[in-house]
């Protein structure tokens, strides 16, 4: 087994194609089909399944791939370590958040120490956060809910209840707290299953012997908040999260103590070593230190 083998597969199994692969590492794709036909020779086993012009990997090849995951990322430290004051220079932090608020401040340090780090963040819910770190799609992840596996480096970012929100005009808007049996009366906006403020919100009603069904399912916290704008219905969100709208009345849920989404900084534990990653962590860990004492 050659290296350039193990780097022919993992590229072709991350790019999707060998000829995807070919032009990341500036190969052929004659030499790229050759490497991996190789590596499945000299092993006797089938890595690909190959048809037409697609390529999807086996269950072989998958569990290969878990392993040149963490390979190559190895390898990408070890280059950072021996160059850190180039990897603070240049290169990209990949982010999956929840909800961007709860970084604002912390990007901006980041981004006033290290200028020329690029920082690329999308929006996920608590389910893809997860995954995205797993297959290392992303280096660092912000969810609703404290991860109890031993997998990841966690940094506390706050804790706040989860409370209703309306349109100004809406029946609810002008009381001070509403509780589960009054909205079950009222069309329900919420996210996709996969959120977790769904999840507590939910769990939290059924305790008290009510089901909370949304009217209206939207994909992203601010796709509910453009519904709920509208007038369509009623919405939830932690408090940390729901900013300045004068389009909308925040409302507190009654027994709110019992749903709190601890908000939190994650990655792989066996990633924290990273340069770009134990910068950011190191800031937020300062940061937070010093919002606790202050």
């Amino acid at each position: 087994m050659r290296y350039v083998q193990l780097r022919a597969f993992h590229y072709v199994a991350i790019c999707g194609g060998f000829s995807r692969a070919a032009e990341e590492l500036r190969l052929t794709q004659p030499a790229i089909s050759d490497q991996v036909r190789k590596l499945e020779e000299e092993y006797d086993i089938l890595l690909f399944n190959r048809h037409k012009k697609q390529v999807v990997l086996t269950p072989a090849g998958e569990r290969l791939l878990e392993i040149t995951r963490r390979l190559f990322d190895n390898e990408q430290q070890a280059l950072e370590l021996l160059s850190e004051s180039r990897a603070l220079r240049a290169g990209t932090l990949r982010i999956v958040a929840d909800s961007a608020h709860h970084l604002l401040h912390i990007l901006a340090r980041f981004r006033q120490r290290y200028p020329g780090v690029r920082i690329a963040m999308r929006a996920g819910n608590t389910d893809t956060v997860l995954e995205s770190l797993y297959s290392y799609e992303a280096d660092i992840g912000v969810l609703g809910d404290i991860p109890q596996s031993r997998d990841f480096e966690v940094i506390r970012l706050n804790s706040t209840p989860i409370v209703a929100f309306a349109a100004r005009g809406h029946p609810l808007a002008g009381r001070g707290s509403v509780s589960f049996s009054d909205l079950a009366e009222h069309p329900l906006v919420m996210r996709e299953s996969g959120s977790r403020t769904r999840q507590k919100l939910e769990a939290a009603a059924r305790t008290r012997g009510i089901e909370l069904t949304p009217v209206i399912e939207a994909e992203g916290r601010e796709a509910v908040r453009e519904i709920v704008a509208s007038g369509a219905g009623v919405g939830f969100v932690s408090e940390a999260e729901f900013g300045q709208d004068p389009r909308l009345v925040q409302i507190r849920i009654e027994g709110e103590d019992t749903m709190r989404m601890d908000e939190a900084l994650i990655c792989l534990r066996e990633r924290r070593g990273s340069t770009r990653v134990a910068a950011f962590f190191d800031i937020s860990k300062a940061f937070t230190e010093k919002k606790a004492g202050a």
